[in-house]
């Protein structure tokens, strides 16, 4: 007499069949976008690297122009000081110094560091070898007395081919003055070429004496040097790096932080030539009365040309060539000296090292932040492909399990409606007469609409508290009333399907704070539960206890039981388990979700220990009332 409908149920084959034949085009799209982001990764992996490699070259180049101009700048000053002062040889024998005095005051008028000087000494060579000091308030030089730092200068001034012209330890300069110079119109000076063989060139002539610069080391440290480190090293890129000068027995004279190596380094305290045009003052060398037309500095390479007076070529020695020109048709004079390979080497040596140990550690650890960041980014890309993968492949199976609900919903409407249809057939047409079919009738129809009941009801719970809008009135509730009418409301099943049930409820059991009505339905939808897939064993126990604080109330059954990859899966709402189905057990996954959502609300927890074939068991734990 019953027609039940089926169309649920090709639907639901329809979507599923849908499902399983489309399944391997997002795992195929997901594999082709991971593929993707290796490629990218190892793509970013190897541009980073050259990258690196440009960033490493340009600032090594950057580093070592710096420390070139800061090493040229606080060589052009020394060299300020020094050729300024060349004088000729009479200058010194008829102690006339107004000259002197014009180039001193000149010098100090036109320097950045009018205090770099500390004194001048000037040795007269010969037997006697007097010393003079220059008398800065009476602008002459007056006779001194050789010291212990001075004395030590006097081997170098007797050694002709190897003049040393900078002294590093006292500081000074040592300028050699030489007879026969008052004629001199141009001056030439020509760097070795490396593999030239030299030719002999004239002898120097003699030195008549030496004037001693003495250089003020306290000016150097703490007003030269910290303002170049300034202007070379104190911008946002340059400032990473630590610098310090060192003399030649590699005792430091002026660090901003210790070092341990070398990044790029250069020559300070150095006299050679290649300087000599690139002053920072120019008017110190060419504005000097008398020198502006007398005195140019030059360089070439190979040839000595003709400067006046026919042509003269020569090679270089193993030193520095100076030649002398005297004038238009004359024939050059030559004054050749060589110098120690120091004097073109600098006395002391600037070093600047990277803050990170070396430019290269720099770069390597920039590279790893790059890379890091990169790398970062591709794996948030995968970790979003992968999750929103998860997320499509969860929403389909949501979707799936929807299905399945709506097709277990059916099915448990589809009974009782037809049942309740059936009835209300017979009683219309007349079918049952007797008083006794009716009432039989009547009650069939109250149970089935019950049961109908039930599950709108269920439903409409599952569906509120899924909103978030459900509310509880959380009171002292006492666990044995709770258990109770949980049992009392499912009376009827257990008497229907023969269940025998055990209870044990530990006596002075204390109160929970719970909402009566919502806990009862938690505890009555596991009775319904064990009802339901217990039915082979036909036996259910309910205890109730305390321990660690906490109210336990526990149902357990002799059923089918639960497969252990399952039983994380339980409480999600719409999942039935492949037992379930294959043994056609009618229900719509509510009811496990159900509980746990109204337990979780009560600040409790639901457990479940099961085995197959053996049975299950639920535990609610829920903390004790105040």
């Amino acid at each position: 007499m019953i027609n039940a409908p089926v169309e649920t149920d090709r639907v639901s084959l329809t979507i599923n069949h849908f499902f399983m034949k489309r399944s391997w085009f997002p795992i195929l799209l997901v594999a082709g976008l991971l593929g993707l982001l290796v490629l990218l990764a190892t793509l970013q992996y190897q541009w980073l690297g050259q990258v690196s490699r440009a960033e490493s070259e340009r600032l090594e180049r950057t580093l070592q122009t710096d420390t070139n101009r800061f090493a040229e700048d606080f060589n052009r000053e020394i060299q300020n000081a020094y050729f300024n002062f060349q004088l000729p040889a009479k200058v010194w024998r008829e102690q006339n110094w107004n000259e002197f005095n014009q180039r001193y005051k000149f010098w100090r008028e036109k320097t950045a560091y009018p205090n770099l000087i500390k004194d001048f000494y000037f040795a007269e060579l010969g037997g006697g070898q007097n010393l003079s000091r220059y008398d800065r308030e009476k602008g002459a030089f007056e006779t001194a007395e050789w010291n212990d730092e001075l004395n030590k200068l006097k081997p170098n001034f007797a050694d002709e081919k190897h003049f040393d012209p900078i002294d590093d330890e006292i500081p000074a300069v040592l300028m050699p003055i030489h007879d026969q110079e008052e004629n001199i119109k141009r001056i030439l000076i020509r760097t070795q070429t490396t593999g030239e063989k030299p030719l002999p060139l004239p002898v120097e002539p003699k030195k008549y004496g030496v004037l001693i610069i003495e250089l003020d080391a306290e000016v150097i440290k703490n007003q030269l040097l910290p303002s170049l480190v300034k202007e070379y090293f104190s911008t946002s890129e340059s400032a990473n790096y630590k610098l310090a000068v060192t003399n030649q027995k590699s005792e430091t004279i002026f660090q901003t932080q210790p070092l341990n190596a070398s990044d790029a380094s250069a020559k300070l305290l150095d006299l050679a030539p290649d300087n000599l045009v690139w002053f920072a003052n120019r008017e110190v060398l060419s504005s000097i009365e008398g020198e502006k037309k007398s005195m140019v500095f030059s360089k070439f390479e190979t040839n000595i040309k003709k400067e006046s007076g026919g042509e003269t070529s020569a090679k270089d020695g193993p030193g520095r060539v100076e030649f002398k020109v005297t004038g238009d048709g004359e024939q050059p004079r030559v004054r050749v000296f060589e110098s120690s390979e120091r004097q073109t080497g600098g006395a002391w040596t600037l070093n600047v090292q990277h803050t990170s140990g070396s430019l290269e550690q720099f770069i390597t650890g920039a590279r790893r932040k790059n890379l890091a960041v990169s790398f970062g980014i591709l794996s948030l890309l995968a970790a979003s492909v992968i999750f929103i993968f998860l997320s499509a492949q969860r929403a389909k199976l949501l979707a799936q399990r929807q299905l399945d609900f709506v097709s277990a919903v059916s099915h448990e409407f589809r009974t009782p409606l037809a049942v309740i249809y059936s009835a209300g057939e017979n009683l219309a047409d007349g079918v049952a007469n007797e008083r006794e079919k009716v009432s039989r009738y009547g009650n069939l129809i109250k149970h089935e609409g019950k049961k109908l009941s039930s599950m709108v009801e269920q439903i409409l719970e599952f569906a509120g508290a899924r909103s978030g809008k459900r509310k509880y009135d959380l009171r002292q509730t006492c666990v044995e009333k709770v258990i109770g009418e949980a049992i009392a409301g499912c009376r009827s099943t257990i008497a229907e399907k023969e269940f025998t049930v055990e209870t044990e409820i530990s006596e002075n059991l204390p109160p929970v704070a719970a909402d009566e009505k919502a806990l009862t339905q938690a505890v009555q939808n596991l009775i319904a539960n064990a009802l339901k897939y217990g039915s082979d064993g036909k036996w259910l126990k309910i205890t109730a206890g305390n321990g660690g604080k906490k109210v336990k109330i526990a149902i357990e059954d002799k059923g089918i039981g639960i497969e252990k990859r399952e039983i994380g899966k339980v409480f999600e709402p719409f999942f039935r388990s492949k037992t379930v189905i294959d043994a056609q057990i009618h229900g719509n996954g509510l009811g496990l979700s159900l509980v746990k959502q109204i337990v979780e609300a009560h600040k409790g927890e639901v457990k479940v220990e099961s085995e197959i074939g053996k049975g299950s068991k639920f535990t609610i734990e829920l903390p004790q009332g105040d």
